[in-house]
């Protein structure tokens, strides 16, 4: 796969497909696109003790509005999107792109601390997004028949447990009918509201800012609060630039600016009508907006919108996860493609079951929607705040833009994500705390990884002989060349491999043509499959071999070894054995780790998944040597 984004992503020169602009509907938008279920409901529902006043409404309808026009279109859509690493974006993409153009190890460390931060709150975000989605459109049979609202879990459990038990068969053949699904979805909410719109045409005068601010100034501390719930509205915004790298920047761009904002606004639209006319039906503006005999199929095609949109954040938490094991931040996993076209379609089956489990006890504990809304916006909004501040950092770095004009245009920006952030941290109490608990957690896990590789690797340096060494007294030495060729995996190449020194100590002997292979992870999400190998020879028949990866590929060293014949390298795959290291990690007299990182460190490097499975290295010509390494 080309990493030229221009080429590969439908560049500046590239036509725009329909196929293109439909695939985009179906992946990148079903987070955003179900928002109008559940987020002007939730913003009135501050106002139902009080009573509503139109002005309140509007006032509303202008933040929904503006929230859309500054924090999806003015910063994913036109600045942030600019910003792609080689094709690819999300927070971990930015994250690698800042750290290339960072001048200090300082510096870098800070950018690393965001980028983990903001991939801590994107898995709180990958579970509360499948049960507030689901649990919305579900709960629309209330609307129908409120006597079936016990019904709402039960379905909402069912239809969650079907969403996880088939992400082991991939989304090629699902995946198809996405897009057109989606059309229909925002086709239905651009026509409802419009005509609630035709009755009531004076609601669109809430474009005007001046109802927002209006409304923030009259109300004060509830309208902060409210500003938390108008967030909802932009949730999913974050995946416009995270799922650049599948349709490139101008089907998204195009497809928000002229079908998928225009439908979003007539809905939101359409909902303040309707509770002007009649305030009653602020309780769920949504489902109200359609005319009772189809309702029914309205929960239909919303449940189906929300199951997209929930496939799509799993998804990408599949890929964030391979993201953070090929950048060294969580430990091996088993990755399985369930495609043979696309790279980027895989299945990760613990991240599956953990995000099942939370989703199911997200449910069970709160048990609404409205309930899961204060929950949902810290995850949103502490993403956009990350995002905000890794592209500050590239536009003055790697684009060169003035410190004034980065601090104009991101310094306004990052107001409006503080303004979110600081309206839904008042709710830490309320639900708040779930992605903060989980964001927390996975930012434990990863920095407790991440120390936990460097030890072992200082402590594999400290206790290793050096290559240059070995291959000096190689020659006087009276060690048997035997046939054959063997490949040892080794994390440096400057030392010798373990498993080589306990096969010479257990075995006394030496293949006649041995490769030491490591595996470098770029800050590139791909790597030119013509640069994948470089060779050296550093004696006769001994060769040092790195492999180069992008983190958003996943390392195949068999296939990888076979290009060697290209660089003049006598590789015969079928008659290589692999040799390599089986870590026992132990406690230190002196441990290094406290107590809890220990026993996590210990945890994960107990239950990561053997090197021979990451590398998909054939089991039946692996020989395995023990190494036990205390920290």
């Amino acid at each position: 796969m080309s990493t030229n984004s221009n080429q590969t992503h439908g560049g500046v020169d590239a036509p725009v497909r329909l196929s293109a602009l439909i695939g985009v509907l179906g992946v990148v938008y079903g987070d955003i696109g179900t928002s109008p279920l559940y987020a002007l409901q939730s913003c009135l529902a501050y106002f139902t003790g009080t009573g509503l006043r139109y002005e309140d409404i509007f006032g509303v309808l202008s933040l929904i509005s503006w929230a859309l026009i500054i924090t999806v279109t003015l910063k994913y859509v036109t600045f942030i999107m600019r910003a792609d690493n080689n094709g690819e974006g999300g927070t971990l993409s930015l994250m690698a792109l800042a750290s290339r153009v960072a001048r200090s190890d300082k510096t870098r460390g800070v950018i690393t601390i965001i980028g983990v931060v903001g991939a801590g709150l994107f898995f709180g975000d990958g579970v509360i997004t499948p049960a507030i989605s689901i649990l919305s459109a579900v709960e629309g049979i209330t609307v129908v028949s409120p006597e079936m609202g016990h019904l709402v879990l039960p379905i909402s459990l069912v239809v969650i447990g079907i969403l996880f038990m088939v992400q082991r068969h991939g989304t090629a053949t699902v995946g198809r009918a996405f897009g057109p699904i989606m059309v229909l979805w925002f086709l239905t909410l651009g026509g409802l509201g419009l005509v609630q719109i035709v009755h009531h045409p004076f609601v669109l005068k809430a474009i005007n800012p001046y109802y927002g601010a209006d409304f923030l100034f009259r109300h004060k501390s509830l309208a902060f609060v409210t500003l938390g719930a108008v967030v909802l509205a932009v949730t999913g915004a974050e995946a416009l630039y995270a799922d650049m790298s599948h349709f490139g920047r101008k089907p998204i761009r195009r497809s928000w600016l002229f079908f998928v904002l225009p439908c979003l606004l007539l809905n939101y639209y359409g909902q303040g009508a309707l509770v002007i006319a009649d305030p009653s039906t602020a309780d769920n503006p949504f489902y109200k907006l359609a005319p009772h005999v189809l309702r029914v199929p309205m929960i239909i095609l919303a449940t189906m919108a929300t199951v997209i949109a929930s496939q799509a954040v799993i998804t990408g938490a599949f890929s964030v996860a391979r993201m953070c094991v090929q950048l060294g931040l969580l430990p091996r996993m088993e990755v399985r493609h369930t495609s043979s076209m696309e790279q980027g379609q895989i299945y990760v089956p613990q991240i599956n079951t953990i995000l099942a489990i939370g989703v199911v006890l997200l449910v069970l504990s709160f048990g609404s929607s409205n309930a899961l809304a204060s929950a949902y916006g810290i995850a949103v909004t502490g993403t956009f705040l990350c995002d905000n501040t890794l592209a500050a950092f590239v536009y003055r770095r790697q684009f060169g833009w003035t410190r004034l004009a980065v601090i104009a245009l991101f310094g306004a920006i990052g107001i409006t994500d503080f303004a979110f952030f600081s309206a839904n941290s008042v709710k830490i109490f309320e639900g708040g705390w779930v992605p903060l608990a989980i964001g927390l957690t996975i930012i434990i896990i990863m920095t407790t990884w991440k120390r936990g590789r460097s030890l072992i690797m200082a402590r594999w340096v400290q206790d290793s002989l050096p290559l240059a060494s070995f291959l000096a007294r190689l020659p006087q030495s009276r060690i048997v060349r035997v046939p054959g060729t063997a490949v040892f995996l080794t994390g440096n190449l400057d030392f010798v491999p373990n498993a080589l020194l306990h096969n010479l100590k257990h075995n006394k002997v030496l293949h006649e043509q041995v490769f030491f292979v490591t595996v470098r992870s770029l800050d590139v999400p791909h790597t030119d499959p013509s640069e994948r190998v470089r060779a050296e020879e550093a004696s006769p028949g001994i060769f040092k071999i790195t492999l180069f990866y992008g983190f958003m590929e996943s390392p195949n060293i068999p296939q990888a070894l076979e290009n060697l014949s290209a660089q003049g390298i006598d590789f015969k795959p079928m008659q290589a054995s692999y040799f390599l290291g089986r870590e026992t990690i132990v406690p230190a007299s002196v441990p290094k780790l406290r107590f809890i990182r220990r026993w996590l460190f210990l945890f994960m490097a107990r239950n990561a998944i053997p090197a021979t499975e990451f590398f998909r290295i054939p089991s039946d010509r692996v020989v395995e040597l023990g190494v036990r390494i205390a920290v």
